[in-house]
């Protein structure tokens, strides 16, 4: 068995996200930047080009006050602009693994907002969030076929986590009314389709579902807004820790109208797929 290999600079465990504009791109600057961190004392453990001009980083020390010795030094060189320096979040994190910065609704933070070609990057936001330890509600936004259902799935995947249905029109319409005892795990992804679960009559399915959303555990909710209208549940949007949107395209319209008249699935099982 070969010997683990030695990380350097163990003690540099405080990990800090910084961004900063180029407002002189000249060749080698990148260079001196990362030079300039390492005599400071700062570990670069990941870096990635944001849009054109910007440069995110994730770094790692073991005192604070290097970084703000940086901050004084890039004060004096004016080819460079600090954007953030902060404890990385979610949406940091995903910006350095994909070069692009994840977009948040302005009144409302804890939305954020994707087309399908980005279900890649909505799969790691997922899968990051399933991955922390902690129990969030969780909901997922689009009209049929962006691919909620599918991002939920591998999200889960990602994460090493199970994932359960108690409300689908995958393959055939399922309103589960109970769990086996060993179905009930702190570490399952419950799912839970707002269509078919707002339009159920079974008050048993209905039960379930309520008991699922209040266990200690982490639930996703497809088609939030009809488990909001539906009385029964008394849900608000402030209740979902996180609230994913997923668009065929930028701008499109995310409507129930169509629900409202007769259910998405009467004509196509895989329509929200």
């Amino acid at each position: 068995m070969n010997p683990a290999e030695p990380e350097f600079y163990p003690e540099r465990t405080v990990e800090v996200y910084l961004e900063y504009k180029n407002l002189d791109d000249r060749p080698g600057l990148l260079g001196d930047i990362l030079s300039l961190m390492g005599n400071i004392g700062l570990s670069i453990k990941t870096i990635n080009g944001v849009e054109v001009s910007q440069r995110a980083l994730l770094l790692r020390t073991d005192d604070l006050w290097k970084l703000d010795r940086f901050r004084w030094i890039v004060e004096h060189i004016h080819e460079i602009e600090l954007v953030k320096i902060r404890k990385p979040t979610i949406t940091d994190r995903l910006t350095l693994r994909h070069g692009r910065f994840i977009k948040r609704a302005e009144e409302n933070k804890n939305i954020f907002s994707f087309t399908r070609d980005e279900i890649s990057i909505i799969v790691d936001f997922l899968a990051i969030l399933f991955d922390i330890d902690d129990t969030f509600l969780i909901g997922v936004r689009g009209m049929p076929r962006v691919g909620k259902t599918e991002s939920v799935v591998a999200g889960s995947v990602s994460a090493g986590d199970k994932w359960l249905f108690l409300s689908s029109t995958m393959l055939k319409q399922t309103e589960r009314t109970s769990l086996h005892k060993q179905e009930y795990d702190k570490g399952n992804v419950y799912i839970i389709d707002g269509a078919v679960t707002s339009k159920s009559s079974n008050m048993d399915h209905k039960r379930l579902v309520q008991e699922i959303i209040n266990y200690d555990s982490t639930t996703v909710v497809e088609h939030p807004d009809l488990l909001m209208d539906d009385p029964y549940f008394k849900l608000t949007q402030d209740d979902f820790d996180y609230i994913i949107e997923i668009r065929e395209y930028e701008g499109q319209e995310i409507t129930y109208e169509k629900h409202k008249k007769r259910h998405w699935f009467e004509s196509d099982n895989m329509d929200f797929f």
